[in-house]
């Protein structure tokens, strides 16, 4: 287990998660904290517990779109993902490789 130090609109919290999953949560974090920022900063509701429900229920109402069997994702396996995803990193090096050359 290890504790990541991070902020989210300005305040900080010191967060603990499963050792290898820092990056996956500084993505998390900064995700809802751009979504926080972004109700704040529109200026239509006031109180950071306020503007936590509501980047919440924004998120979920995300999530559920995607499980839904209209959603994007509703005949789309994990092990699809992960197979699509396994090709485009394929891609992605072999676009690359050339580049580090330069470096």
């Amino acid at each position: 287990m290890s504790q990541i130090d991070v902020s989210i609109m300005g305040q900080p919290y010191k967060l603990a998660c499963k050792d290898g999953e820092e990056a996956a949560l500084q993505e998390a974090v900064a995700y809802l904290d751009s979504r926080m920022c972004a109700i704040r900063d529109a200026g239509r509701i006031r109180g950071n517990d306020r503007i936590a429900v509501m980047a919440a229920l924004g998120i979920a109402a995300e999530m559920m779109s995607l499980k839904s069997p209209e959603g994007p994702l509703a005949d789309v396996t994990v092990s699809e993902v992960k197979q699509q995803i396994a090709a485009m990193n394929a891609v992605l090096d072999a676009a690359l490789m050339p580049q580090e050359n330069l470096f």
